[in-house]
């Protein structure tokens, strides 16, 4: 496994797994399974709704002593109705610390740019300072926002990680060299992109995985570990999580990565942060009895 170390001297592993939509009945066991096949960090979220699930899965990997709990690198994410105001935050992360069984995470980050999101900075550089969280970040932050947050944040606190949407259809060039400059490090969110556009048959991605006796994902997962990327795959399936860790004994040339770079599309595969529509979406997720933001 490759490591990175952020900008407050914490490593982290470059291939993670994510638990966004396995169910809570399969979690726990997804989780276990994905540690035995050698993944170290794993990634959830308070809005997917299984911590529980995921502290469950990690707590019986330590009971069977394949793991202790230094090994790994817990990920979670306040969701907008978390970032009301700093002491929503607060509470947010107690809760999540709770419900993982964990004394620390090793990493929070504020699931969208939405909301108090400096009132929830501070509650999250607060419980980093307390050692609560070893590192803190942001997610679905555009490059001018996260510019923004650095800049004018009183807290004087650089994100450690943006976790955004990185795929081939969706690559992100100039956004990466944003996070370079800044020294936050990117983190990709659904790497295959759901399998969206036709991904896994793509004549381009099976002509490099042929090449190189790999899978078309193992190219794209690859392809980001060479861009200093760190990456969130998922699979319910354990022959599939060791064939997504089976990675590291191969590396793309130049050819490939121009190939690749020529599917870029410049687009999500998903949705656009910046749809009014969708920014409606996320504030009818806030709950409106908690003490609302100035201005609203």
């Amino acid at each position: 496994m490759n490591y990175i170390t952020l900008n407050n001297g914490q490593k982290i592993p470059q291939l993670g797994f994510g638990v966004y939509q396995i169910s809570n009945e399969e979690t726990e066991k997804a989780v276990y399974n994905a540690i035995v096949a050698g993944y170290r960090l794993i990634d959830t979220a308070i809005s997917y709704g299984n911590e529980v699930e995921v502290g469950r899965g990690i707590a019986r990997a330590i009971d069977d002593g394949i793991v202790i709990r230094e090994d790994l690198f817990i990920t979670t994410k306040l969701f907008v109705n978390n970032v009301v105001n700093q002491e929503t935050a607060a509470e947010a992360i107690k809760e999540s610390r709770i419900k993982l069984g964990l004394g620390y995470i090793d990493l929070v980050l504020l699931h969208q740019p939405y909301g108090d999101t400096f009132g929830a900075w501070r509650a999250l550089v607060a419980a980093q300072r307390d050692e609560q969280v070893k590192s803190i970040g942001i997610s679905n932050f555009d490059s001018a926002q996260m510019i923004e947050f650095i800049r004018i944040n009183d807290m004087n606190v650089t994100p450690q990680v943006n976790q955004i949407e990185i795929n081939p259809w969706n690559q992100r060039k100039e956004d990466l060299a944003w996070h370079e400059k800044y020294h936050v490090q990117a983190e990709a969110w659904a790497p295959f992109a759901e399998g969206r556009h036709e991904l896994f048959t793509n004549p381009s991605l099976i002509e490099i995985a042929e090449k190189h006796k790999k899978s078309v994902g193992q190219v794209v997962l690859r392809w980001l570990m060479q861009r200093g990327v760190v990456a969130l795959a998922k699979s319910t399936k354990p022959e599939r999580m060791r064939e997504n860790l089976d990675i590291f004994d191969f590396s793309l040339d130049d050819n490939d990565m121009n190939k690749i770079a020529e599917l870029d599309k410049e687009e999500s595969a998903f949705f656009d942060h910046h749809d009014p529509e969708m920014v409606e979406w996320f504030m009818d997720r806030i709950d409106h009895t908690q003490p609302r933001l100035k201005g609203w």
